[in-house]
C-alpha cells in the first residue's frame, strides 16, 4: 500500500533523512585503502546507536523467504558488486570503488541513502561509471513533480544512462519507505513516459539507479544477498530519499555537501 505522509510524519523523516546523511559523512574520511569494509560497518553501527540515538535498519532486515537475516549494519558494494554487499574482512584496496548504502530508523521513520566512494585514483571507466549513476539519480529525482508519473522517472534515468553506453539493472530498484523499510509503490529505473504510478504530494520513496559498466544482468549469490554482475563488470549507485510535494520534490537525506548539486 503507498501512503501519503502527513505534515508531522514528513517532519520525521527529514529528521531520519538528516541522520542517514550525517552517517555517511562522519565515515568518508575513513573510507581509504587499507581499511576492511567489516571496521567500516562497525564504526558506522557505533555512530547510528551511539551517537544519533537511532538504529540501523539493515542489520537483522528480513528479506526472502529461506534467507538468513542480514547480518551487517551497513551494505558495501565493492567493484562488480551491485548492491547488499555484505561487509567483511575485505580491505579496500587503491582502484576500487565502493558504495556505502546506510538506512537509519529515528522514532520509528526511515532515511535511507548511498554514496560511492573510490579508492585513490581512480581507472577511467570507474570515474566515468561513477560520475554517470550519480548524474542518472539526480535526472531520474528531477523528474518527480505532482502528477507526474514513475515512468517519467524511470524513463530520464534509462534514456540518460544508455546514451552514456552503460547499462542500467532492472531486477532492484527504488521504493517507498515510511514507517516501512520497503513500501509501495517500487521504483524502477527505467522506463515509458506518462506511464506507471501518479506522483502524489506526501509520498516518499528513494531513487536509487544501479549502473552497470557492461550487461545489465546481475546474479545473487548463496549466502542470499550480495547481488554482482554477471559479466563481472563494474557497478555503481547513488541514492536518495526524496518527499513529493505541492510543487516538485524535497530530497530528504542531503549533506550540506549535497546541496550544491541539488540547486544545480
Amino acid at each position: 500500500m503507498i501512503t501519503i505522509k502527513t505534515p508531522e510524519e514528513q517532519d520525521k523523516m527529514r529528521v531520519a533523512g538528516r541522520l542517514a546523511a550525517q552517517v555517511l559523512d562522519m565515515i568518508t574520511p575513513h573510507v581509504k585503502a587499507g581499511v576492511a569494509t567489516e571496521e567500516l560497518d562497525r564504526l558506522c553501527h557505533e555512530y547510528i546507536v551511539g551517537e544519533l540515538g537511532s538504529i540501523p535498519a539493515p542489520l537483522n532486515y528480513r528479506g526472502s523467504a529461506g534467507t538468513a537475516p542480514f547480518p551487517k549494519s551497513i551494505c558495501t558494494s565493492v567493484n562488480h558488486v551491485v548492491c547488499h554487499g555484505i561487509p567483511s574482512n575485505r580491505v579496500l584496496r587503491n582502484g576500487d570503488i565502493v558504495n556505502i548504502d546506510v538506512t537509519v530508523i529515528k522514532d520509528g521513520y526511515h532515511g535511507d541513502t548511498s554514496r560511492m566512494f573510490m579508492i585513490g585514483p581512480p581507472s577511467i571507466q570507474a570515474e566515468r561509471l561513477t560520475r554517470v549513476s550519480f548524474d542518472a539519480m539526480w535526472r531520474g529525482i528531477r523528474a518527480i513533480r505532482p502528477g507526474g508519473r514513475l515512468g517519467d522517472v524511470g524513463y530520464a534515468i534509462q534514456s540518460y544512462v544508455e546514451e552514456q553506453h552503460f547499462s542500467v539493472v532492472r531486477e532492484y530498484c527504488g521504493h517507498g519507505i515510511g514507517r516501512v523499510f520497503h513500501e509501495d509503490p517500487q521504483v524502477l529505473h527505467y522506463g515509458r513516459p506518462g506511464t506507471g504510478v501518479e506522483l502524489v504530494p506526501g509520498m516518499t520513496l528513494t531513487v536509487e539507479p544501479m549502473v552497470n559498466a557492461g550487461k545489465r544482468e546481475v546474479k545473487l549469490l548463496s549466502d542470499g544477498w550480495t547481488v554482482v554482475t554477471k559479466d563481472h563488470s563494474l557497478s555503481a549507485q547513488w541514492e536518495h530519499t526524496v518527499l513529493v510535494t505541492e510543487t516538485g520534490f524535497e530530497v530528504l537525506t542531503l549533506s550540506p555537501a549535497d546541496r550544491d548539486a541539488a540547486r544545480a
